[in-house]
C-alpha cells in the first residue's frame, strides 16, 4: 500500500497545506511522507458525513455489522508485514510485540462481530400487557438498546494498532452501530493510515454507508477539541494523559447538549505482597514484578507503578532482588521524545520528594530516547502526608511502601486513587487478610488480580479495562470485553406499539 498523508473523509481523501512528519524515535529522525493536518472545517465535514449515514448504519442487520467488522480484520492482516514495520519505524516497539498486537486487533474484531451474532446485546425485555390489572392496566412495554450516534475515537500513543484507528474503542463503537471519527494519534500516522485504508476497503467490500469512518490527523489539540464539541458527536472515547483527558471532558460538558467522554486516564495499579506469599517467594517475586515493570518499557496503563508491603525481612529480600534484576535490564527506546522527556522528569520529580529513597535504576546505556527503569521506596507516613509521591510516571519508575502492620496498609490503600487493576499476592494462609482488604480494593479498581501481573489484558467477554477516576473518567464502563459496547448505546421503551411498528427484535411474530 502507499502511504499518502492524506486525511480520510469517508471515502474522500483530502490532502491540505499545513503538514507534519512522524519520527522514528529510535534513530531520531523524521519518517516520509508528510501528512495533512486536519483544521475545523475538516472535522465538521467527517461528523456531518458520519451524521448522515447514522440512520442507515445502526438499522443494518446485526450480521451485516459482523461482517464489516471481519471484513476489516481480514484487510488489516492482508496488508501484511508492510503494517508492521511502519509501525516499528514510527513506535520503537519489536516486531514481536506488534505481531501480538495485531493480533489482538483482529481478535477483539472477531469478538464484536461474534457478539452482534448472540443478539443478546440489545438487552431486550419485554413486560406483556395486562388489561385487566386493577387498579390500572398495564401497557405493553418492551426495550431494547441502540446506539447513540457518531462517536470521536483518539488513537493512543502506546498502542498503534489495538487502541488505535481500528482499535477496540472503533471496534466497539462499529459493532454498537455508531459511525466513528478518528482522530488519530500524530505519533504513527503512517500505520493509522494503513489501516485506515483497510478500513475504507472493508467498508466498500460490504456494502457500508459513506461516512461510517474517518480519519484526522493533525498535532493541534484543536483537532481534537473541534471533534468532542460537534453536536454530531454523541460520545468519545480517549486514552492518554489526565490532563487531555479532563480537558477533553470539560468540552464535552460544556456543550449545549452535553455527551460522555470515555477517558482511560492515570493508573498506578498497586500491587499487596501479603505476609505468608512474600516470606515464601520473595526473590521470586522481585523477579516478577521487575518483569512486569519494564515490559514495553513500562508504557502499559497496567504497569505496576506502586508495591505495598509490611515491613520484615520478607521484603527487604524483596527489594533485594528487585534491584539486582533491575540492575540487568537496558533502557528501551521509548514511543516518542515527548514521553521519553515526560518520563525522565517524572522520575526526577519523585526522586527529589521529601521521604522517598531512589533505590535502583536500571542499566545505563547510550539508546537514544531510553527509558531506563527508576526503583523508589517510602514509608507509609511518607506517602500519606504527600500524595503526589504515588501520582503514576508513565514509564518503568514504580515506588515500594512499607507498611508497619495491616491497620497502616488499610490506611494507605483508602488514600489511593481509583485505578485500572489491584493485584494481591498471596496464598492460603494470607486468605483472612485478603478477604478483609478485599472489600476496599472492589472500591478501589476494575480488574482484581490473584498471584499474577497487571500487565497483558486478556480480550475476552469478561474482561473489565476501566475503574475509578482517575482510572477512568466513567467507572461503569470498560474498554476491553464485549460490555465496551454498552458505552454506545442507550435504552428505549416502546409503549403500547403495533408489532408492524416495532423493531425485528421486539416483534411478537
Amino acid at each position: 500500500m502507499t502511504i499518502s498523508g492524506e486525511l480520510f473523509i469517508g471515502e474522500e481523501r483530502v490532502s491540505t497545506e499545513e503538514s507534519f512528519r512522524a519520527v522514528n524515535t529510535t534513530l531520531a529522525q523524521c519518517i516520509e511522507p508528510a501528512f495533512s493536518t486536519a483544521a475545523a472545517t475538516h472535522a465538521a465535514a467527517a461528523c456531518e458525513l458520519a451524521w448522515s449515514a447514522f440512520d442507515r448504519f445502526r438499522n443494518l442487520d446485526a450480521g451485516l455489522r459482523a461482517g464489516f467488522l471481519e471484513a476489516i480484520a481480514a484487510q488489516i492482516l492482508a496488508v501484511g508485514d508492510e503494517l508492521l514495520i511502519r509501525a516499528q519505524a514510527e513506535s520503537g516497539l519489536a516486531s514481536a510485540r506488534l505481531t501480538g498486537e495485531r493480533a489482538r486487533t483482529v481478535g477483539q474484531l472477531r469478538m464484536f462481530a461474534d457478539e452482534l451474532r448472540r443478539s443478546d446485546w440489545e438487552g431486550v425485555r419485554i413486560d406483556p400487557a395486562i388489561p385487566d390489572r386493577q387498579p390500572v392496566p398495564r401497557p405493553d412495554l418492551r426495550l431494547r438498546r441502540i446506539p447513540v450516534g457518531p462517536v470521536a475515537v483518539f488513537g493512543a500513543s502506546n498502542f498503534p494498532l489495538a487502541f488505535s484507528v481500528a482499535g477496540g474503542d472503533t471496534a466497539a463503537a462499529l459493532a454498537a452501530g455508531c459511525p466513528v471519527v478518528v482522530k488519530g494519534h500524530p505519533a504513527h500516522p503512517g500505520t493509522g493510515e494503513l489501516v485506515a485504508q483497510a478500513i475504507i476497503a472493508a467498508a466498500r467490500e460490504t456494502n457500508m454507508p459513506n461516512g461510517v469512518f474517518s480519519l484526522l490527523n493533525g498535532r493541534d489539540n484543536a483537532l481534537g477539541g473541534a471533534l468532542v464539541a460537534n453536536s454530531r458527536i454523541k460520545a468519545v472515547a480517549f486514552t492518554g494523559s489526565r490532563a487531555a483527558g479532563l480537558a477533553l471532558t470539560k468540552i464535552a460538558n460544556a456543550r449545549a447538549e452535553p455527551i460522555p467522554v470515555y477517558a482511560e486516564m492515570s493508573s498506578v495499579n498497586p500491587v499487596l505482597l501479603l505476609p505468608t506469599a512474600l516470606s515464601d517467594g520473595a526473590k521470586r517475586l522481585g523477579r516478577e514484578y521487575v518483569a512486569s515493570l519494564t515490559l514495553g518499557v513500562g508504557q502499559f496503563c497496567t504497569n505496576p507503578g506502586l508495591v505495598l508491603a509490611q515491613e520484615g525481612a520478607g521484603l527487604d529480600c524483596f527489594i533485594a532482588a528487585a534491584i539486582g534484576a533491575l540492575a540487568r535490564v537496558a533502557p528501551g527506546v521509548m514511543l516518542t521524545p515527548g514521553i521519553h522527556r515526560a518520563y525522565q522528569q517524572g522520575v526526577e520529580r519523585v526522586a527529589r520528594s521529601p521521604g522517598v529513597s531512589l533505590l535502583a535504576r536500571g542499566a545505563d546505556s547510550d539508546v537514544v530516547h531510553g527509558g531506563r527503569a527508576a526503583l523508589f521506596a517510602t514509608s507509609a507516613a511518607a506517602f500519606l502526608s504527600n500524595a503526589e509521591i504515588g501520582g503514576e510516571v508513565f514509564g518503568p519508575a514504580s515506588m515500594v511502601v512499607r507498611c508497619a502492620g495491616e491497620a497502616e496498609l488499610l490506611r494507605v490503600l483508602e488514600q489511593i486513587e481509583g485505578q485500572l487493576t489491584v493485584t494481591l499476592h498471596m496464598t492460603d494462609s494470607d486468605l483472612d487478610l485478603a478477604a478483609r482488604l478485599l472489600p476496599v480494593l472492589e472500591r478501589k479498581a476494575g480488574r482484581l488480580v490473584v498471584n499474577g501481573w497487571p500487565t497483558g489484558v486478556e480480550v475476552s467477554p469478561a474482561m473489565v479495562h476501566g475503574g475509578p477516576f482517575p482510572a477512568t473518567t466513567d467507572g461503569r464502563s470498560s474498554s476491553v470485553g464485549t460490555i465496551a459496547m454498552e458505552r454506545f448505546l442507550r435504552p428505549v421503551c416502546y409503549q403500547g406499539f403495533p408489532d408492524v411498528l416495532l423493531p425485528k427484535s421486539l416483534r411478537t411474530r
